[in-house]
């Protein structure tokens, strides 16, 4: 299990400033991995009301658990576990929550564990760069009938953090836009 604090600043790409980044960059097809978040909430979304988010997050190498609590704008509280494809399956039918530190984070913010459902998943092709002290993230994701582009900007520290993340959206005449997060476009998508 782990806990940390995440800062990272989003911006939403279209599919042309996406594919120009991935030649600036010099991005092979080997680059990109592939990751699919399946999306947790209770049904009356008991989660999203104290700005959190659940999920269980597969890639080739490993499955985790990550609950993510929202601390201000740019920065999350991320309590994780990593679990095995048997518990990934329990989980992900309802059957048991096998993600200790994350079942303690969940029952301390009294979110009824027994309510939890999948209510989604979502597939991101990743593409991670060291930048500047930090990582730059391209994603392409796909969810339901929609995909989407954004590039990320993670940073141990904010304001350094922001200021590199502007520097980077100017100096490639990318418009800013206010981004939600992953699970929040995919609750817009499934409520649309």
């Amino acid at each position: 299990m782990s806990q940390e604090l995440e800062i990272e600043f989003k911006n939403m790409l279209t599919k042309e400033q996406y594919e120009f980044l991935l030649k600036e960059f010099q991005v092979k097809d080997e680059d990109i991995i592939s990751q699919t978040n399946h999306y947790f909430d209770t049904p009356s979304f008991t989660l999203k009301e104290l700005s959190s988010g659940l999920r269980i997050r597969e890639t080739k190498n490993k499955i985790v658990c990550t609950l993510k609590e929202k601390k201000s704008t740019n920065i999350h509280l991320e309590t994780t576990d990593e679990i095995t494809r048997k518990q990934a399956d329990l989980m992900l039918a309802g059957k048991e929550f096998s993600a200790p530190k994350v079942r303690a984070k969940l029952i301390e913010l009294t979110i009824p564990i027994d309510e939890l459902n999948v209510f989604g998943s979502l597939t991101t092709d990743r593409v991670e760069i060291p930048y500047k002290g930090g990582i730059l993230v391209f994603d392409h994701s796909f969810y339901l009938q929609c995909d989407d582009y954004e590039v990320e900007y993670e940073a141990s520290n904010e304001k350094e953090g922001k200021e590199i993340f502007m520097e980077f959206l100017q100096s490639r005449q990318i418009k800013r836009h206010v981004t939600d997060k992953k699970i929040a476009r995919f609750m817009k998508a499934l409520k649309g």
